[in-house]
């Protein structure tokens, strides 16, 4: 490690002022101490060696913006050096509101570097909810691209209560982010960074009505890049087309393997089969997500001529329009993903691990461990179904600011995921379904909860539960079954004009059935009796039934 300078001193006298962080689960360990744990690399550190190992290939591709490796590490390290004169520094959350630019890996990268965290939020959502998550995470520095979400950021802010924070704008070439970017020193601070402290955080899992916060570490993201590397036989030649919503988590799933091999990743801000077809054609993409079979389906009308040369993109077989067009990698396909949570970094087990597997979802990768046990937390015998429990370098550090919830899902040492499954004789394992029903609506998963938070919260209702239904595009849809309020007669399109004013539009009933009560049982509502009355189904792994 290189001495510290007299700027670099100023820097880190800035950067030790600093403000109160809640996180109980997160470990934060910086220094510039000359004993650097020889096994220690952080997400930080690999850029720094992607400037060396990468000096002459391309990173990021968005729009006109061709970064390569070196480039962009020097980007980085400028903008980690302004947020540190700002006052940011291990543990503080960083925000970024916006549709997908390489300024979120610039940012998730320069945090990185500080031992921060990042948290891209779903521009999707409503205003209410996007206040909920500026309150909750509580960042020192909130970036956003206002460009389409004008109207809603200004609703949140008002509605936010969060006064800290500082907004600095990344639209344009000439903003307030590239003036911030450009203020930071270009010599890098080489930090230590413990890789085992938390870096990205995804919102999931609505278990109290609103989202949680998972905060994966460097560590996991990193291990996870490995496998999925080997998984999809990934290499520095492969372009991945970066379709899908930057804050959802099966996006870096591929960034980031691509990024620790030297590949590219070109960003599209749309996800639309003409901007897909274009892109693929122009930077020769071979991996693109996601790939929905209705945008498939748009994809094979829009090239019924074959404008469009799409034979880079290697996948899965679908329709023999489709697989005309492209070139069919049914390797890849065979040994995707088959079971995983946000909080275990995605897939946990796979069904390219070892030979043919009894289930089909697949062993466990060889950086995590599954159990299936009883409501007392003991491992049952194989063939008997219980909750899946993992543990392992993929499994997140916990919930940012949920200490309850913490203790009671991480807090023996297991990860309790609230899935259903059991261990096959092979030593498979088999998905049943979530405890609580969730729903799959395309590429998001959506919590009954949070939606049936919302429809008792109007006026006319006494009480309503959300079920999914199947659906040929969607995969599912949600319905929500309504008891209204006395003396009211709520109708459908209110209801469903009521929860897009509160969340996010694909989270909205798209339709309504009323009933003078919901069964339950226990006093809990009865899920599966729902389903079966009102056409309900569809549920990841198949599975209708409540636990």
């Amino acid at each position: 490690m290189r001495t510290m300078g007299e700027g670099d001193e100023a820097v880190a006298d800035v950067s030790r002022g600093r403000w109160e962080t809640r996180a109980a689960t997160a470990r934060h360990a910086v220094t510039r101490s000359t004993g650097r744990p020889l096994g220690n690399i952080s997400c930080g550190d690999l850029s720094r060696e992607n400037r060396r190992r990468f000096p002459h290939l391309t990173a990021f591709v968005d729009g006109a913006t061709r970064l390569s490796y070196p480039l962009f590490d020097e980007r980085t390290t400028r903008l980690a050096n302004a947020l540190a004169a700002a006052g940011l520094q291990a543990g503080d959350r960083i925000l970024w509101i916006g549709k997908n630019s390489v300024r979120c890996m610039e940012l998730l990268v320069a945090a990185a570097k500080l031992g921060a965290i990042l948290c891209p939020v779903n521009w999707r959502q409503s205003p209410d909810e996007l206040a909920f998550v500026i309150d909750d995470i509580d960042a020192l520095l909130i970036v956003c691209d206002p460009r389409g979400l004008e109207d809603t950021l200004k609703a949140a802010r008002t509605s936010s209560r969060a006064t800290r924070a500082r907004w600095v704008e990344a639209a344009g070439e000439d903003g307030e982010y590239e003036a911030l970017l450009a203020s930071g020193s270009a010599v890098d601070l080489d930090l230590v960074v413990d890789a085992g402290s938390p870096l990205l955080a995804i919102y999931t899992a609505a278990h109290d009505g609103h989202p949680s916060a998972a905060l994966l570490s460097h560590s996991a993201l990193l291990n996870q890049a490995v496998w999925l590397a080997y998984m999809y036989d990934l290499d520095a030649s492969d372009t991945f087309l970066c379709a899908g919503p930057m804050f959802h988590l099966g996006v870096y799933l591929f960034i980031l393997p691509l990024f620790v091999l030297g590949g590219t990743t070109v960003i599209a801000t749309r996800a639309d089969a003409e901007t897909i077809c274009r892109l693929t054609v122009q930077e020769r993409c071979t991996v693109a997500f996601p790939l929905m079979q209705y945008l498939i389906d748009e994809i094979t009308e829009l090239n019924r001529d074959a404008r469009y040369d799409l034979s880079s993109l290697r996948t899965s077989s679908h329709s023999p329009g489709w697989d005309a067009m492209v070139t069919l990698d049914h390797s890849r396909a065979a040994r995707g993903s088959r079971w995983g949570q946000s909080e275990t970094t995605g897939g946990v087990t796979w069904y390219g691990v070892g030979q043919d597997s009894q289930s089909r979802f697949g062993r466990s990768s060889p950086f995590v461990l599954v159990r299936v046990v009883d409501e007392t937390g003991a491992e049952l015998p194989v063939g008997e179904v219980g909750e899946l429990v993992v543990r392992g370098t993929v499994v997140a550090n916990g919930y940012w600011n949920r200490e309850e919830l913490n203790a009671e899902t991480f807090g023996d040492g297991w990860r309790h995921t609230s899935d259903i499954g059991k261990r096959e004789a092979d030593g498979s394992i088999t998905f049943i379904g979530p405890k609580g029903n969730m729903i799959k609506s395309g590429v998001e998963n959506i919590y009954p909860v949070e939606v049936e938070r919302v429809l008792r919260s109007h006026p006319s209702v006494a009480d309503a539960a959300v079920i999914g239904v199947p659906d040929e595009k969607w995969i599912q849809s949600l319905k929500a079954i309504v008891v209204p309020a006395s003396g009211c007669s709520p109708t459908q399109d209110e209801l469903i004009v009521h929860c897009k004013q509160k969340l996010a539009s694909y989270k909205k009933p798209r339709s309504v059935e009323f009933t003078e009560s919901l069964p339950r049982h226990d006093g809990r509502i009865d899920y599966d009796e729902l389903n079966r009355r009102h056409g309900g189904g569809g549920y990841p792994g198949g599975s209708t039934r409540s636990y």
